[in-house]
């Protein structure tokens, strides 16, 4: 739960000299080196397992684990990412209820918690049943809600008719449906009288929950309506969550804004509350009007200049070219892509430059961006038959039409690596997909052809609201786990469909795409490790990469269960593919033992669960060597769960994918395969990969050693390239993002330079577009590649 901010401390303030109760009480603050703030119980460990590493001649072993008990959930992170810590000597009290319930305190223990098979709603009471798979049969626990705050509740197990169970868990408030939060809040107004509505409503205030909080404090004016006094306090008291809660909804609105959500926002606008909202509200809300007011005018203003300057083409022929790229800038401008517009917005009024040349800044800025707008007419013109040359060639299936697409791109003025390459980074993504058929909100149901004779593989993709190609949307690739399917990946990342036909999900409101592909087979229980599995999963992003404008940068790779065994094994397997990878409930088997090391560039979260089985124990011997060696990971156990979904963390998931972009070309990195499909890091590609060291999944249990090849890459300020590995082929593929292309590039495999020390290495169309093709990277194509054995190529190979 996102704390308030400083202002409200002020109106909680307020709150709590009216309300039963106070005190203040102690927290520690870390501040860690990614921005990330956590609150808690500190404790230092030397190790996650239930036997940490034993201590050494020279003493105890170092404790390089923080741990921060919030009291829902336990955080741990690596000591080194922590940039700061303050101590919190007033910080507030978290207003808490405790409802009377008949706990369990006798009985069997629940030692270890499977996943649900059914939960029922809290009642008013709060209380619920659970169902959940128990040797030798599934079991009923009746759960009652004990303590209750903002932030978190502690449930526990009850005495019921027949087996009671003895269970202490937490969940998060948030994760609590508001209907039922509301029902047991006000059944404790209804006992507790005017005082409880009062710590009730400081409840709602602290959670962030300010049209709610209000209600009480109303409530509790309606029930003492002759009390001037308490009137007089309380009508101050509401003033100001009035005012928090306009502020909170401005707040919502300015971060739909950045997500591209404009049609909503400007909706939500014309409907503000102006009820007390202060007037600095207000005024930005006003201010926020207008900038929209400014916004399109701008648009307009750039489609009638355009307009004007075509008036003034006197040529035909040339008029019958211009007109398609009218109309798509009709249909397509909008204040995303407005800024693409800047140099000619910046030059159409100025009389000394000819209508032709601003009609070129207009056609290169909206191909290119603004910075590569060129006043080239005829440059202009052929880029825009390049770009339908690029969506021609990525979509061609067949090597012969291709190759006929290439040819054609050699008459063009603009067929150049760098021109090419700015088209790619700035284009719609090149494969057209018509809209589902249930409209926007539904999932995209689209298909990726199987290994060998496999059938092809499903994958669905759900678009945030008002989805535009013309911008670039993070990106959760989504595992679901046995007996799951990929539409309810689909729910929990993006939400279910809600009354209005529209999805209300935390990666709808922060413009995420979420691609679910069904990487299982039909009844697979278990994750099997496999290179169809692989497949699956890679095949699916790429194609979905061609479809929709997804950042590669920020992509994000997540499984739950057995899709988190699969997310955390195809992100070591391939760790240049994802800014993070986020393990729910998952276990670390085979290779992703074996993987560890890939881990040094790819932050990792997990999330699990501390009564779900034997995981947290199993894990922490991975856990370790990331967190010993200073590696970018967060692990996170909630009190008392088990094999559960963890929809509470959601949150601060989103809060940790935010502050994370992928870096493509790391200069140094090291890496380790087992497999022949586990060959392709960053800008190395390994072939002939020697059989001896490889270990197929299908003979893992027969086979006793685990032989394996690494890689060791470098790229020097001297524009020098270093790599060691055991592979019989190696490609490396080059971008100017990696060297500088236009000086002699030195490249040594093995210890042993790689051709003569006047090598040069040429940027290639044909490596690029093939490159594009085949990863669907259009913001990193490779310029050119050199192949060992081989040497350096002229042009890319």
């Amino acid at each position: 739960m996102k704390r308030p901010d400083p202002a409200l401390r002020v109106l909680i303030l307020g709150l709590w000299l009216w309300a039963v109760g106070g005190g203040a009480a102690a927290a520690v603050e870390l501040v860690l080196k990614d921005g990330r703030i956590l609150r808690g119980k500190l404790g230092l460990l030397p190790g996650m397992g239930e036997m940490p590493r034993a201590a050494s001649a020279d003493g105890p072993a170092p404790k390089l684990i923080a741990m921060l008990d919030d009291d829902l959930r336990r955080t741990f992170v690596p000591i080194f990412w922590i940039k700061e810590q303050r101590q919190q000597e007033n910080a507030e009290v978290l207003e808490k209820f405790r409802l009377p319930q008949q706990v369990s305190e006798s009985g069997p223990m629940v030692k270890s918690v499977g996943p649900f098979m059914k939960v029922e709603p809290f009642s008013e009471f709060g209380r619920r049943r659970v169902k959940m798979n128990a040797i030798p049969k599934p079991i009923d626990v009746v759960q009652g809600i004990t303590e209750l705050t903002p932030e978190w509740a502690r449930v526990q197990g009850t005495r019921a008719q027949g087996a009671s169970y003895v269970w202490d868990m937490r969940i998060a408030t948030s994760s609590i449906p508001q209907d039922q939060l509301a029902k047991i809040l006000a059944k404790l107004a209804e006992d507790g009288g005017s005082d409880q509505r009062r710590k009730i409503a400081r409840f709602y205030v602290q959670a962030g929950r300010f049209a709610e909080a209000a209600d009480e404090v109303q409530a509790v004016l309606a029930a003492a309506p002759g009390d001037a006094e308490l009137r007089k306090q309380l009508e101050a008291v509401l003033k100001d969550i009035l005012q928090a809660h306009a502020k909170q909804l401005f707040a919502e609105l300015s971060f739909r804004r950045e997500a591209g959500q404009h049609r909503l926002v400007q909706e939500a606008l014309k409907k503000f509350p102006e009820k007390g909202a202060a007037a600095e509200t207000l005024q930005a809300v006003r201010e926020m009007v207008e900038e929209y007011g400014k916004l399109e005018a701008a648009c307009k203003g750039v489609l009638g200049q355009f307009d004007a300057l075509l008036g003034k083409i006197n040529d035909q022929a040339l008029q019958k070219q211009l007109a398609p790229i009218r109309a798509e800038l009709g249909a397509e401008l909008n204040y995303s892509a407005l800024s693409r517009m800047a140099a000619f917005r910046e030059m159409a009024d100025d009389a000394g430059i000819p209508p032709q040349d601003k009609l070129a800044l207009a056609i290169s800025g909206w191909l290119l961006d603004s910075a590569g707008a060129t006043t080239q007419l005829s440059t202009a013109l052929s880029l825009v038959r390049m770009r339908d040359l690029i969506r021609k060639y990525v979509a061609a299936p067949q090597q012969v039409a291709r190759s006929e697409i290439l040819r054609a791109f050699g008459s063009e003025e603009g067929a150049n690596p760098a021109l090419v390459a700015r088209l790619l980074a700035n284009m719609k993504p090149p494969v057209d997909t018509p809209p589902p058929e249930g409209g926007p909100s539904q999932p995209y149901e689209l298909e990726v052809p199987g290994q060998a004779n496999a059938p092809p593989v499903r994958y669905f993709v759900q678009l945030p609201p008002e989805y535009d190609p013309h911008r670039r949307y993070p990106a959760v690739v989504s595992l679901y786990g046995a007996g799951m399917s990929p539409q309810q990946q689909i729910d929990w990342w993006a939400g279910p469909v809600v009354k209005g036909g529209w999805r209300a999900g935390q990666a709808s409101r922060h413009g995420y795409i979420v691609v679910a592909p069904a990487w299982a087979a039909e009844h697979q229980k278990r994750y099997l490790f496999s290179a169809r599995e692989h497949a699956a999963v890679l095949d699916s992003l790429r194609d979905a990469c061609r479809r929709f404008s997804i950042d590669v940068d920020r992509v994000f790779l997540s499984g739950h269960s057995t899709g988190g065994d699969a997310a955390w094994d195809i992100g070591l397997a391939h760790p240049d593919l994802w800014a993070g990878v986020i393990p729910i409930v998952a276990r670390s088997e085979r290779y992703s033992v074996y993987y560890w090391e890939n881990a040094a560039l790819v932050p990792l979260y997990f999330v699990a669960g501390e009564l779900d089985g034997d995981r947290m124990a199993n894990n922490a011997r991975d856990w370790d060597r990331y967190m010993i060696r200073r590696y970018n990971v967060t692990v996170v156990e909630y009190r008392g769960r088990g094999h559960d979904g963890f929809s509470d963390e959601i949150l601060r998931l989103f809060d940790w994918m935010g502050r994370y972009r992928r870096n493509f070309f790391p200069k140094d990195f090291k890496a380790i395969s087992m497999r022949p499909w586990d060959n392709f890091f960053w800008w190395v590609e390994l072939d002939r990969l020697p059989p001896q060291a490889m270990t197929d999944p299908s003979q893992w249990e027969s086979r006793r050693n685990r032989p394996r090849v690494t890689l060791d890459a470098s790229a020097t300020r001297t524009n020098a390239i270093r790599v060691q590995t055991g592979a019989g082929r190696v490609t490396v593929w080059l971008s100017p993002d990696l060297l500088d292309l236009g000086r002699r590039v030195t490249l040594t495999i093995n210890g042993r330079r790689v051709g003569s020390n006047q090598s040069t290495v040429v940027p290639d169309l044909a490596t690029m577009l093939e490159d594009v093709r085949t990863r669907g990277d259009r913001q990193h194509p490779f310029w050119a590649k050199i192949e060992w054995p081989g040497g350096p190529a002229a042009k890319g190979q």
